[in-house]
């Protein structure tokens, strides 16, 4: 999952152009690659095309034919390796709403707690070696 210039990817899947940016800039502050999908099923067909993804950090309220809470369930069940973040400023979501090892954050989320979690995350696919994460 190391990107080709030694950077991983996350996934970031907002349907509100502001809070993309601002997720992105959290995303590339980190050194981090974003890549950015505006709904839950063009978010599949880039996790189907890409191997060096890390990270999904996904809305729950996205458009498309599921919601953030199922493509963080297909997440976990297609590619079971990939960090997933989940964050949404209507509903709070407890551990037991969360697909094993995800991670939830209310908005507005705190810029720097997202950029630890992020890196912390990023560490730990580093840790995995290459031949257990594919």
């Amino acid at each position: 999952m190391t990107h080709p210039h030694g950077r991983h990817a996350v996934l970031v899947v907002e349907d509100e152009p502001l809070l993309m940016m601002m997720a992105v800039d959290v995303v590339e502050a980190v050194g981090l690659e974003a890549l950015e999908a505006t709904n839950a099923d063009d978010a599949v067909l880039i996790l189907e095309r890409r191997s060096d993804i890390a990270i999904v950090l996904t809305e729950v309220e996205v458009p498309g034919t599921m919601d953030g809470l199922a493509l963080a369930a297909v997440v976990r069940e297609r590619w079971p390796l990939i960090e997933i973040v989940v964050v949404s400023g209507r509903v709070t979501i407890g551990r037991e709403g969360l697909p094993e090892r995800g991670v939830f954050f209310s908005k507005p989320y705190d810029a720097d707690e997202l950029a630890y979690t992020l890196r912390r995350l990023a560490t730990y696919q580093v840790c995995i070696p290459r031949a257990e994460r594919i």
